[in-house]
């Protein structure tokens, strides 16, 4: 079993003790996302006023759960993997936040969103507190039977933190549907009987929700709607650009192209990136990209360097890929009129004020890609009650919330005479220090 650290200090000197071991060397231009987020943490409490006590309260984790566990490969070999769980705040609620698999995943990295995720589930006034976990693998390069026993051993040595009233995970970065039902089964036959709840973006058949695949790339959609009315742009015939064609990057594609008429004319994934003026068939993309396992090879569009996307004359620009894609070196050229985050941490601090500067609307991601948090409550919703809803329902309600949390963000940058971004940021840290203030201490 992994060692639990719990309480801010523990937690603290149990993440500063991990930096030193790995510390953050990402590309050129980027930043540490944990220093992100604690940025933007001191800056919204400066500029609301909160005391000392209360910053220092929501910069830190509640608690870092850090693993390494074996699994057996397919040749026989015993590889040893690490993986962590991290909560950042539960006083509103169970945690709730994605498992992702990658090869350069560290503590920083998912205490950093674990922290996005408490601002995300308040702006959208979801009852739930920020949590994330994944495991630093390279799943692209397993084989499905190694990612199976890697899940299963990995959601066995986090079963003593995760629970439906207590910290509920959900697909991220290289885990789907399938992976959510393993992490469903074993943390079942720990408990002697099938707890739906313990997880959500299951398959349908096994308690998953209508709607929650494409869940977030819709709420991205909705808001992005939202933005251009007030802009005074149409949707029809808007020019869209989509960083990342995994399950959100695919499907705001598709729900851009087909359900709203927007122009896709650039996409890209981790092998490369395509271009067509005339707008790409993205339904035939997307069948090639499943067939293929990337977006290279489509006819019906030319290749371009995947850098160049960010920077064509678009209407809407959305990164659906990682962290620190917008930075201060390519921000200058960045000429779309909305940037629609639909990935966590897209934009670096000092891009964001060259896109303020030039008069860029950035839709946040706390805001904008809220979607998949809101169905995959409406999911926990429905397993807890044994009665499930259809998708033209879900959708109807996903709507509901997401244009109400994207109204109240406006009117507060309105009124603060801020970005959306700092709104967004005020309306959520505003929620969860009510909540601490509300509690109190105990004992």
């Amino acid at each position: 079993m992994g060692e639990l650290v719990t309480g801010t200090e523990g937690a603290a000197r149990q993440a500063i003790e991990f930096s030193k071991s790995t510390g953050w060397h990402g590309p050129p231009g980027t930043v540490d996302p944990l220093d992100i987020a604690q940025e933007q943490l001191r800056a919204v409490c400066e500029r609301m006023d909160l005391s000392q006590n209360t910053f220092n309260m929501l910069r830190h984790m509640e608690r870092c759960f850090m693993v390494s566990f074996p699994v057996r490969m397919d040749d026989g070999r015993i590889e040893l993997f690490e993986g962590y769980r991290v909560l950042h705040c539960s006083s509103r609620g169970p945690g709730k936040g994605g498992i992702r698999y990658s090869p350069d995943l560290n503590l920083r990295e998912v205490s950093a969103l674990a922290m996005w995720m408490s601002w995300k589930c308040a702006v959208v006034d979801i009852p739930y507190g920020g949590a994330k976990g994944g495991v630093r693998c390279n799943a692209r390069a397993m084989s499905s039977g190694e990612i199976e026993r890697l899940t299963r051993r990995f959601t066995f040595e986090i079963s003593p933190v995760i629970g439906p009233d207590t910290d509920i995970p959900a697909p991220d970065i290289n885990t789907n549907e399938q992976t959510m039902a393993w992490m469903m089964d074993t943390y079942s036959m720990g408990r002697g009987k099938t707890i739906l709840g313990v997880v959500t973006g299951k398959p349908i058949c096994l308690g998953g929700s209508q709607g929650r695949r494409q869940a977030t790339a819709r709420g991205c959609l909705f808001v992005t709607l939202r933005a251009m009315e007030k802009l005074g742009m149409r949707a029809g015939g808007a020019r869209v650009a989509v960083q990342g064609f995994g399950n959100v990057g695919m499907n705001a594609a598709l729900i851009a192209a087909q359900d709203y008429g927007m122009k896709v004319v650039a996409v890209s994934d981790q092998f490369g990136a395509l271009h067509n003026a005339d707008g790409i068939d993205v339904a035939a993309l997307a069948e090639h990209s499943q067939r293929a396992g990337r977006i290279a090879g489509f006819d019906g569009a030319e290749p371009i360097p995947p850098g160049d996307l960010l920077e064509l004359d678009v209407d809407v620009l959305i990164p659906a890929a990682v962290e620190n894609q917008l930075t201060s070196l390519n921000a200058p050229r960045v000429r779309a009129r909305i940037v629609c985050e639909a990935a966590n941490g897209p934009t670096t601090p000092e891009a964001d004020t060259i896109l303020r500067e030039n008069g860029v609307t950035v839709l946040p991601d706390i805001l904008a890609n809220a979607g998949g948090v809101t169905v995959s409550y409406f999911e926990w919703v429905q397993d807890l009650q044994s009665f499930f809803w259809s998708e033209e329902q879900v959708n109807a309600k996903l709507r509901t919330v997401m244009e109400t949390a994207y109204e109240r963000v406006e009117a507060t940058a309105q009124r603060e005479k801020c970005d959306l971004r700092t709104a967004a940021l005020m309306s959520g840290v505003s929620i969860i220090a009510k909540s601490y203030e509300l509690r109190g201490l105990y004992p």
